[in-house]
């Protein structure tokens, strides 16, 4: 019995990885305990983006009462802080404190901003309804103060936990890293989603406020447990008398580096093309395919399951040697695929077709964020860490909701258009707003594929050896 259950023990050790996802993402510097630990700034970073986008987005239509324009420009206020976070990053890298800590400050700031613009935000929301004998002006007023608060600690918590992330985790084992930190704000996004939609099922304006501001609480409890002997103390590193380079030098430094340039434009042309599509799925479902409610609903858990996929494949794929370039160029075929199969879901009448469109948005759009992400940590040296992630993230973010924004146009203006009979009788057709911004996706991922063409020609230049820097671990 003792040598039987030796060899199970021993069989139960090899095939466990395999069957565990991420399981192998933990190394001797650091545990899974702790990774798992860290990783809690990824749930809040989701819950945030589930509570801005998703659950106040409707509340403030539908419950509120609140006029669309408003609750467009209040949503978007959040992206007037994402092209700074490489600032960021960069001041995270080069911070000088007597405590020896570079990124825990930029992080617990961050999380002081997210709670304090969570915490005044129900309040602002009902000012701004109206439902109050005073003027109304000064909701507009502490709302967007409460919507720019979260949006920049958003993007401060997410860069700076990055960035410390990539110092601890070994090189070898980042793909797993990155790949596992993903899922984690996935996960943080999907439990919020469900989590705040029974909460605010009965809905008053005492509820809104419970919910909320218990968001704010868990943001700090949360954020404080992952930082909690995260980061190890380095005077020598943060001590005062050490020069500080100019953020403009240091970014000059990194952008001429290689083709930092390049890496940048075809993340953002990447990111743009799978972002188009966030908010015109569901519409498209049920305008164009006529799918019930619940029907559309459930493309939210295809994406999702689409996109986990992919970063396990991902993290897979680079963890045997493979390419971080080839990854993204691959995802971006995959979206390529996918949005074909959504575009001819309507003319086929495909329910199916369209489902599995979904899906493979996900999976494309999973291997596409890993690539890119791992490429630019494994392009960063020791000292520019967050710098390279905040050029990465900045990128990411400010493409997104450009592109979000822009379908909506795009959306409603070819529709007009073939009403109007400008486009010709064959395109007067409901369908015809929405397979125009799913054409133009389709060209932005031929565009990025030939952005990364010459970076995967580059990397096969470049011998194994000098792969991935020898710096200091970190992962994403």
């Amino acid at each position: 019995m003792t040598r039987l259950g030796a060899s199970m023990a021993r069989a139960l050790q090899r095939v466990g990885p395999g069957f565990l996802p991420f399981a192998d993402a933990a190394t001797v510097e650091l545990p899974m305990g702790r990774l798992l630990r860290l990783a809690l700034f990824q749930v809040t970073v989701g819950m945030a983006a589930v509570l801005l986008i998703g659950t106040l987005n409707r509340v403030m239509i539908v419950e509120l009462a609140v006029p669309a324009w408003i609750v467009a420009v209040m949503l978007s206020l959040p992206l007037i802080f994402a092209p700074f976070r490489a600032l960021v990053g960069f001041r995270s890298d080069t911070h000088r404190s007597v405590l020896g800590w570079r990124r825990v400050p930029y992080i617990w700031f961050g999380t002081l901003l997210q709670f304090g613009g969570l915490a005044i935000m129900p309040f602002a929301l009902l000012i701004l309804s109206g439902d109050t004998t005073g003027p109304v002006w000064p909701g507009h007023v502490a709302a967007a103060l409460a919507f720019v608060m979260v949006g920049a600690g958003l993007h401060t918590t997410q860069t700076v936990g990055l960035a410390l992330a990539t110092d601890l985790a070994p090189a070898h084992a980042r793909p797993r890293v990155v790949a596992l930190l993903c899922v984690m704000l996935l996960a943080g996004m999907v439990v919020s989603a469900i989590a705040f939609g029974l909460l605010l099922a009965d809905f008053s304006a005492l509820r809104l406020i419970k919910v909320i501001q218990g968001a704010a609480l868990l943001t700090v409890v949360l954020n404080g447990i992952a930082l909690w002997k995260q980061e190890p103390r380095a005077p020598s590193r943060t001590a005062r008398d050490l020069p500080r380079p100019a953020f403009s030098e240091s970014w000059a430094l990194y952008a001429g580096k290689g083709r930092a340039r390049r890496r940048l434009v075809a993340t953002g042309l990447g990111t743009a093309a799978f972002s188009m599509q966030d908010i015109l799925l569901e519409p498209y479902g049920g305008q164009i395919l006529h799918l019930p409610v619940a029907a559309t609903t459930a493309l939210t858990a295809l994406l999702a399951a689409g996109g986990g996929i992919g970063l396990l494949i991902a993290a897979r794929w680079l963890d045997r040697g493979g390419d971080a370039f080839r990854v993204a160029a691959s995802g971006a075929g995959v979206g390529i695929a996918a949005f074909s199969a959504v575009v001819f879901a309507a003319p086929l009448d495909s329910a199916r077709l369209f489902a599995v469109g979904v899906s493979l948005i996900g999976l494309g759009g999973g291997l596409f964020a890993h690539g890119t992400l791992t490429a630019s940590m494994a392009k960063a040296g020791p000292e520019e860490t967050g710098l390279a992630l905040g050029a990465w993230g900045a990128v990411q973010a400010s493409a997104a909701g450009l592109a979000i924004a822009a379908s909506g146009i795009l959306r409603d203006l070819g529709a007009h258009l073939a009403e109007s009979g400008a486009l010709g009788e064959a395109m007067n057709l409901p369908s015809t707003g929405y397979l125009i911004v799913y054409h133009l996706e389709i060209a932005l991922l031929f565009a990025t594929l030939l952005a990364i063409g010459p970076l995967v020609r580059a990397e096969n230049r470049t011998p194994r050896s000098r792969a991935l820097p020898q710096s200091l671990p970190r992962s994403a």
